[in-house]
């Protein structure tokens, strides 16, 4: 009997990782206009945001369905395998759900489901951590337990350094999108109890990264987890923040991840941001 850990493509993982890492990606889908892709099989992240950055509208996305999460689950199930799956943050998607219909379809009490109340990169630490565990000897209900306890330390935080697709996507006024590119305003923005909310915003990136920093520096993060970094296209934006968090917190045991299809539909290329799991009692 053998845990199989899946998580989805908004982890935005490298589809060519899942064997090292010995997990399952399931794609979300990305449609523009008419043409559909699988986020990360048949279009890469390269690729997105060329056509992102050519499409006067913006590209939808969707939900792994409750089928194709069966299809999956009974492969591993049918074996006697205990399955753990890490998916999108509930308040942001469907997937979610759909792995719990997909569990009640199978009536199966060897899958264990967590809501990371997080995407990308901050999504992708949790799954790193289930991989270490797994990889260190814990059972199915340690390793589910203590992903659980960590969404509630994970912290996550991004600036956006255009606020092009945040007006597109109808999340801001054409009329504060035009005055706060003129005034160079980069808004920070954050994950909290699973939905996106706003933090702050400075007057430039440098700004704006050094007030991420500071944040870091209060809260504390846990050395005995990974520091993830993320951008959508911008890596000297995730140079700057690099650097302005090393003069804060150790970040020796940190990776990048590219931000794919489905969180960059909405935060456009020009994003970084840091995930962590913040210290107990913080």
């Amino acid at each position: 009997m053998a845990i199989r850990i899946i998580t989805d493509s908004t982890s935005d993982i490298p589809l060519d990782q899942q064997e090292k890492l010995g997990i399952e990606i399931v794609s979300l889908s990305v449609r523009f206009g008419n043409e559909e892709y699988l986020d990360g099989v048949n279009l890469t992240k390269e690729d997105f945001y060329k056509k992102l950055s050519q499409c006067e509208k913006l590209p939808t996305t969707a939900q792994v369905n409750p089928d194709k999460f069966a299809e999956v689950f009974r492969k591993y199930t049918d074996n006697a395998d205990e399955v753990i799956g890490i998916f999108i943050s509930s308040k942001l998607s469907g997937t979610f759900q759909s792995a719990e219909i997909a569990k009640k379809m199978l009536n199966a009490n060897n899958i264990f489901l967590v809501d990371s109340l997080s995407a990308t990169f901050g999504l992708a630490l949790l799954v790193y951590e289930a991989v270490k565990m797994r990889n260190d000897g814990h059972s199915a209900k340690e390793i589910y337990s203590a992903i659980k306890k960590l969404t509630g330390r994970l912290k996550f935080y991004a600036v956006v350094d255009t606020l092009k697709y945040l007006k597109m996507g109808g999340r801001l006024s054409s009329s504060s999108a035009f005055l706060g590119t003129i005034l160079h305003i980069k808004p920070i923005i954050s994950l909290a109890g699973g939905e996106i909310v706003p933090f702050d915003k400075k007057k430039g990136l440098k700004a704006a990264a050094e007030c991420i920093a500071q944040k870091l520096a209060e809260e504390k993060p846990d050395t005995g987890y990974q520091i993830l970094f993320g951008d959508s296209a911008a890596p000297d934006l995730t140079k700057m923040l690099k650097d302005a968090v090393s003069a804060t917190a150790d970040i020796g045991n940190s990776e990048a991840i590219a931000i794919g299809a489905v969180v960059g539909t909405h935060a456009g290329p020009g994003c970084a941001g840091v995930a962590y799991i913040a210290a107990a009692g913080d």
